[in-house]
């Protein structure tokens, strides 16, 4: 069992990768603390639990930091410690610096990046007294290529891959592991409900295609992969690491 040992919190796992990734290491022995800022991360954790693993489910906003530091206490009350943090939760918005409102820069930057600070400031402290454990950031390939109408959602994914090579150098010789996966365009629920916003789908989503040179959008097993990698010992010897996939995106 790749996790078997691993007890792991993992924000926005309500849907798409975060879920994804919570089944994946439940089915390789993990135990998961499931959070989402709304009630999907519950059916999450039931279906953990219904299938003979371990999960609970907390509820909470990454950007609020009393939500931040109850999703560690509470993972830590239920499964006696906390060796692997997945920051996965994250917002988009379409826009360039001009057209995007001041109210959409603002909850990108503090879901994605004042989120991911927060619960990984909670996180670590415990860490480091503990024996050190493995950080996973969910960035986007927007965060090392630009792309057309994301400048916000393109700046907070670059903070945070700027992020992933900081703390992997102020942790490298205090046994807490940080790597970074960059997602290309994946069909999670949220893209998804982006494409159905527009006057048409059908072309939306052939659009989005498009931008991709293996000729598909991504699915989020296969960003899950990922992050099971990095939260597995099989990356004992990885900090700091930048993962692409993308599709050949960033070639």
């Amino acid at each position: 069992m790749r996790c078997k040992d691993k007890l792991v919190l993992i924000t926005g796992a309500g849907v798409g990768i975060g879920r994804a990734a919570a089944l994946w290491m439940a089915r390789e022995n993990a135990k998961i603390a499931i959070n989402s800022r709304s009630d999907s991360g519950q059916a999450v954790a039931d279906e953990i639990n219904a299938a003979g693993g371990e999960a609970i489910f907390v509820r909470g906003q990454v950007q609020v930091p009393d939500d931040a530091k109850r999703m560690v206490d509470e993972t830590i009350k239920a499964f006696g410690g906390l060796n692997v943090l997945v920051n996965n939760a994250g917002v988009v918005y379409g826009g360039s610096v001009d057209s995007h409102t001041i109210e959409e820069w603002d909850e990108q930057m503090a879901i994605n990046v004042r989120g991911v600070f927060l619960v990984s400031h909670y996180a670590t402290k415990h860490m480091l007294e503990h024996g050190g454990g493995s950080i996973v950031m969910n960035s986007s390939v927007c965060g090392v290529k630009g792309l057309k109408m994301r400048a916000g959602y393109s700046a907070s994914k670059g903070a945070v891959v700027a992020l992933t090579k900081a703390m992997a150098a102020d942790y490298v010789d205090k046994g807490i592991r940080v790597n970074c996966i960059n997602p290309g365009t994946t069909l999670t629920p949220s893209l998804q409900g982006r494409i159905n916003a527009f006057d048409d789908p059908v072309e939306a989503k052939k659009m989005f295609i498009a931008r991709q040179p293996m000729g598909r959008l991504g699915e989020s097993d296969e960003i899950a992969a990922g992050i099971v990698f990095f939260a597995s010992d099989e990356s004992s010897f990885c900090t700091g690491a930048i993962l692409n996939i993308d599709g050949g995106l960033t070639i």
